[in-house]
């Protein structure tokens, strides 16, 4: 195939810069491509994905590399390339585009648009010729052009609707209504997502089947705090799925994106840092909660994966790794019986219990390969009884067989890994990953989420304004073509506002609570709407053909919900002003949250810390006698935890949350106490670790007043 260069060789998104060579005349977004489509009066055909996209890649494949296909499209289309990563507002408000045609979204996504950026058709994935019922890509070239030369006012009238109707989605304009926020809550947005609740194999739906954490935590929060057995057996039930099966990867740790069947047995390959960040979060949750070691493993994994694999020269947190690789879709994860053994070499032993444990089979499991998906098909100690060894042998080999599949597996070609840095993934990691260490007694994981908070400060927040990303082996200038000089969007100043508060509690150290101001200041003067409620984009931002709240959970949650999340919890430690921001925001989702906790868990979730309030911990005394206090409040389950440490020597200690620090005398023996406080009502001082696990175990329960439904 002839190489050719197009203007995406200028870009540094790994993404954009697998398509630098295909014989598609491709534009970055901007000026440039809008003003050649007007010049020339050609539509122009938007493209968004991601460099982990698995059918992203089949596309350009059988697509973007076909020199016919490249050639229809250069000479009917102005064709731009967008990375969904770097510009998620773009993919964030064409995606409606494809959902209000009564079409399942995704990628790589495909839109059509005038040349004044309306949307008039759209579609995902397309195929290079007719293909199980989906039009060939050329046919559908053919027909959008011949729609737009000669029936061109409908396909004006119809971008118009088209636009319109996203303003009207993507606002979801609903009025406050006082009876959605109270006790009952939970218990309203529970019972709908208990009736997608898959009871046979854990989590929502059939397939595809994706993690959906924040309907997860939902689910934990009425099933423990409110004592519902149903919704807490059901998480469990996910946890549990998702642990065994092939979307968890057995060998090196860490979750794939989803899984293509029910069963949580084969996956979706590639790794994204959102996901696992979430998915650490819930299983160190889930240790909490339920006290199974196996979901502390789990986390560990997840940790060890993300730290041998994923972390840059700074301690910045690479954005995914592929699904493919040398072109074939999960080739680098998945086993033959032979290879296993041919890995494992004389130890038999460890080769019989991998090939028992992990469910490799002569006809595998994964699309008529012939190879396997790993994962714990038959539990341990069954395999134990039918070998006729011991647990404890079984145990040592299934060891001796993970470390060796593993330094087999390093040896084949690895899967591409996008290197980008971006603020708001590497926000949800950092503050996971602190929390995490501190749970489960790992220093140096704090240390490493430090580190990385450190990289993304240094090279993306200036003044409290959040950068989107950077990459670590691409610099890229502000200025260059292609690349205009960019904030970032709400999610990466409300996601890095509340993982700076979350090292602040795992650390102890007041700088952090500064810079979470700064952040959330910024964010509020650019991105708040005078109507309540925050925009995506920041008031200085590009205008696109609609200026939209992010509302929604996605595999991510709603900006919304975690700038409303960092308000509440600066409004607790230092400025009850920031809480009103809160409030209004909440107002305005509270009636749709409660009847819609699948799209709008997240919200829930902050709903429930403005209804039942925050356990607010404050630990006065000595840095050395701090510790183990604070190891019993990250040992304890408070989803609506706030962790103050106050230093007598450190004014600034004080400072950093003054509307909990006042008044907590620190104690006269030198040893560090700590208060628990509802409200307005702390308690006794109490300077044991058993004693304040006690005290945090009911505080967290504690029944909320007039509630009929919270039993």
């Amino acid at each position: 195939m002839a190489r050719h260069d197009n203007r995406l060789a200028r870009e540094a998104s790994p993404y954009l810069l697998q398509h630098a060579h295909n014989p598609v005349d491709w534009f970055p977004w901007g000026e440039e491509a809008r003003e050649r489509a007007r010049r020339d009066d050609k539509p122009i055909l938007l493209s968004i994905g991601y460099a982990a996209c698995h059918w992203c890649h089949v596309m350009e494949r059988e697509s973007f590399e076909d020199e016919a296909i490249a050639a229809k499209m250069n000479e009917l289309f102005v064709n731009v390339k967008v990375d969904r990563e770097e510009r998620p507002d773009l993919d964030h408000v064409y995606q409606l585009v494809v959902q209000l045609m009564g079409r399942s979204g995704g990628w790589p996504l495909t839109v059509f648009l005038t040349p004044e950026q309306r949307p008039f058709y759209a579609g995902t994935y397309f195929p290079p010729a007719q293909r199980h019922g989906m039009a060939g890509f050329p046919t559908v070239l053919d027909a959008v052009i011949d729609a737009y030369r000669a029936r061109r006012g409908e396909v004006e009238t119809q971008a118009q609707e088209i636009t319109r109707a996203i303003g009207r989605v993507a606002r979801l304009r609903v009025g406050a209504d006082a009876s959605a926020i109270g006790p009952g809550m939970l218990h309203r947005a529970t019972r709908r997502l208990l009736s997608r609740f898959d009871d046979t194999h854990g989590g929502f739906g059939s397939r595809p089947k994706f993690p959906n954490t924040m309907s997860l935590e939902v689910l934990l929060r009425r099933g423990e705090l409110e004592g519902d057995p149903a919704s807490k057996a059901a998480v469990k039930k996910a946890l549990d799925g998702m642990q065994q099966g092939g979307i968890h990867d057995h060998l090196r740790g860490g979750f794939a994106r989803y899984s293509t069947d029910e069963r949580w047995l084969v996956p979706h390959f590639e790794k994204m840092l959102y996901d696992n960040a979430l998915l650490l979060r819930l299983y160190v949750d889930g240790w909490r909660v339920f006290g199974d070691e196996a979901y502390a493993t789990t986390a560990r994994g997840i940790v060890t994966w993300l730290l041998a694999e994923m972390v840059d020269d700074q301690g910045g947190f690479f954005a995914s790794q592929d699904a493919d690789s040398e072109g074939v879709e999960g080739k680098y994860f998945v086993w033959t019986e032979a290879e296993v053994r041919a890995a494992l070499g004389d130890d038999t032993r460890a080769a019989d219990v991998a090939v028992a444990h992990f469910g490799i089979s002569a006809e595998g499991n994964f699309e008529h390969t012939g190879a396997s998906v790993l994962s714990a098909a038959r539990p341990l100690e069954e395999v134990a009884t039918a070998l006729g060894i011991d647990a404890a042998e079984a145990t040592g080999a299934l060891c001796r067989a993970r470390a060796g599949l593993l330094a087999a597996r390093y040896r084949r070609v690895p899967p591409a890994r996008d290197d980008t840095v971006l603020a708001s993934w590497n926000a949800l990691m950092i503050d996971a990953v602190a929390d995490a260490g501190r749970a489960l007694a790992e220093p140096g994981w704090v240390a490493a989420a430090v580190r990385a908070f450190a990289a993304i400060e240094a090279r993306l927040v200036e003044g409290g304004r959040v950068r989107r990303f950077y990459h670590p082996t691409r610099p890229r200038t502000p200025g260059t073509p292609g690349t205009p000089e960019r904030w970032g969007f709400l999610d990466d100043h409300a996601y890095l506002g509340n993982a700076a508060l979350g090292l602040y509690e795992a650390t102890g150290e007041p700088r952090y609570v500064a810079t979470a101001r700064a952040v959330a200041d910024r964010m509020i003067a650019h991105h708040q709407d005078p109507a309540g409620g925050f925009f995506q984009t920041a008031d200085d931002a590009e205008d696109l053909i609609h200026r939209a709240h992010d509302i929604f959970d996605h595999a991510v949650p709603s900006g919304g919900a975690m700038a409303a999340l960092l308000c509440l919890r600066l409004g607790g430690l230092c400025d009850e002003s920031y809480t009103r921001h809160a409030e209004r925001a909440l107002e305005a989702i509270a009636p749709a949250a409660a009847d819609d906790a699948f799209a709008l868990g997240q919200w829930v979730c902050v709903l429930d810390r403005l209804v039942r309030g925050p356990v607010d911990v404050v630990i006065v005394g000595d840095a050395a006698g701090m510790s183990g206090l604070g190891d019993a409040v990250f040992r304890a389950w408070l989803p609506n935890r706030a962790l103050v440490a106050v230093r007598p020597e450190d004014a600034a200690s004080a400072a950093a949350a003054p509307l909990l620090a006042e008044g907590k005398a620190p104690p006269s023996g030198g040893d560090a106490v700590a208060y628990v406080c509802r409200g307005s009502t702390c308690s006794a001082p109490i300077g044991g670790a058993a004693e304040l696990t006690r005290e945090l175990h009911g505080a967290a329960r504690v029944a909320l007043e007039g509630s009929d439904e919270a039993s």
